[in-house]
């Protein structure tokens, strides 16, 4: 939608409301609703303004320490919200609503300001990046509210068993994915398929492979919008990245970059069909894996999905399409793309993006050689280098690393790190259900 055809939509009355939506450190929507006649007589030209502290806060939407950019200190001032109308659209779940969504230019930590300078680092080379994200979630019989007071625990999951690529189990739950499906297209994005997965009342919908800003849009707009459906329908859904003992939800990231023709930079006659450019995108992937592994897996709960034989990777290897590496090799010809499997359904799309063009960038730059395909088992590999196993590790790879400073700046470096920080100390000041139900008695 542009904005002679809102304009049109608002004088006949099939749009009354506007979104404005900026995307916080947690991938997550935030922003205002506006009279559609007001936004377009007003904030269309001028912008809107939001507190910046939008950018400063934990999860729970607690003013928090540590932040150069926004505290106590410096008085919680005004953010600048920019609609960037390549992004204006319908919201075919909420009625008489459309959507915008905003840059913050003068933030440096915003998450689309970040994936924002990446892309123009990578112009610099003529090239730019395509992903695709896959989320998993898990689908609950139960509202979110009667979850909230069930404390999470003892819900109804919307399969009782798994229904992985099975037609008969996600047909119990068709009607919620038509839904969501046809009002993602209405949205305009291109959903591709849906399919069930391992744990139970576990799915997964695909959508078009995209530019890299286009699908880090994309997902954050999909994320928000099947939770509003689900809760619609008196379910609940989640995307956190290990919400009970079995599978966790990935967001596996496909990538690849092309050149100024269009055509695949990566694809080539070396080995795995890698172009040299293929080959040191690919190694520069893997050299920062670690170090990047902050935007990769933000939070506590990421980092339990990491387990042998659970699909989610341990060890950072690469291979044609091996389900056991960090980095697979997957698709052909022009298709050919790197799937990172390390991600998990809780990650920021813009971070994580940003963070395999800043991987891809430095192994181009620094003129990295692959090292050699592996075949068969990563997760029996002794020797390869491993995911992190804790955020704690993770923050500690993110502070001393070389690469992170140069390719993001000093204040976002710290900003994330402070983020993690934050975490952190909040879970290290709870008391958690497993040290109730092994010690309360026993100990």
């Amino acid at each position: 939608m542009n904005l002679e055809e809102l304009d049109v939509a608002v004088d006949n009355g099939s749009v009354d409301t506007v979104l404005l939506a900026l995307t916080d450190m947690q991938g997550r929507l935030q922003g205002k609703r506006f009279h559609a006649r007001h936004f377009l007589d007003e904030v269309a030209e001028n912008g809107s303004e939001g507190c910046n502290y939008l950018m400063a806060v934990d999860v729970d939407m607690n003013t928090v320490e540590g932040y150069a950019t926004s505290s106590w200190s410096t008085g919680y001032g005004d953010l600048e919200m920019k609609p960037d109308f390549g992004t204006l659209r319908p919201v075919p779940w909420l009625p008489g609503t459309v959507l915008v969504l905003a840059d913050l230019p003068a933030e440096p930590a915003s998450p689309r300001q970040i994936l924002r300078r990446q892309i123009d680092r990578l112009a610099e080379h003529g090239l730019t990046a395509f992903a695709g994200t896959e989320l998993e979630f898990v689908l609950y019989r139960n509202s979110y509210e009667d979850a909230w007071d069930r404390g999470y625990r003892d819900l109804t999951p919307a399969n009782q068993y798994n229904v992985d690529y099975s037609i008969l189990g996600t047909s119990r739950v068709e009607p919620l994915l038509r839904r969501i499906r046809n009002e993602m297209y209405g949205a305009g994005l291109t959903p591709e398929s849906a399919k069930g997965e391992c744990n139970l009342g576990q799915h997964e919908i695909a959508f078009r492979y995209a530019d890299a800003l286009a699908c880090a849009d994309n997902h954050v707009i999909y994320k928000n919008g099947a939770k509003e459906i689900a809760a619609q329908e008196g379910m609940a859904l989640t995307f956190m990245a290990k919400p009970n003992a079995r599978e966790g939800n990935s967001c596996h990231i496909h990538f690849s970059l092309r050149g100024s023709d269009g055509r695949s930079a990566m694809l080539g006659d070396g080995p795995a069909h890698l172009s040299p450019v293929g080959q040191q995108v690919v190694a520069g992937l893997l050299a920062t894996m670690r170090e990047f592994s902050l935007l990769f897996a933000p939070n506590i709960n990421s980092y339990k999905r990491y387990a042998a034989g659970s699909f989610a990777p341990t060890a950072l290897r690469w291979g044609v399409d091996n389900r056991t590496c960090a980095l697979r090799m997957a698709g052909h010809g022009q298709g050919m793309r790197v799937e990172n499997r390390v991600p998990g359904g809780d990650v920021n799309p813009y971070l994580a993006i940003a963070g395999l063009i800043a991987g891809a960038l430095h192994g181009i730059e620094n003129s990295l050689e692959l090292e050699d395909e592996f075949r068969g088992n990563a997760y029996a590999d002794a020797t390869a280098p491993r995911v992190p196993s804790t955020l704690r590790d993770a923050l500690g790879l993110w502070e001393t690393s070389g690469v992170a400073p140069a390719a993001f700046g000093e204040e976002v470096v710290a900003h994330y790190a402070n983020n993690a920080k934050v975490e952190l100390t909040a879970f290290d000041a709870a008391v958690t259900d497993w040290e109730l139900r092994r010690g309360f008695e026993r100990l």
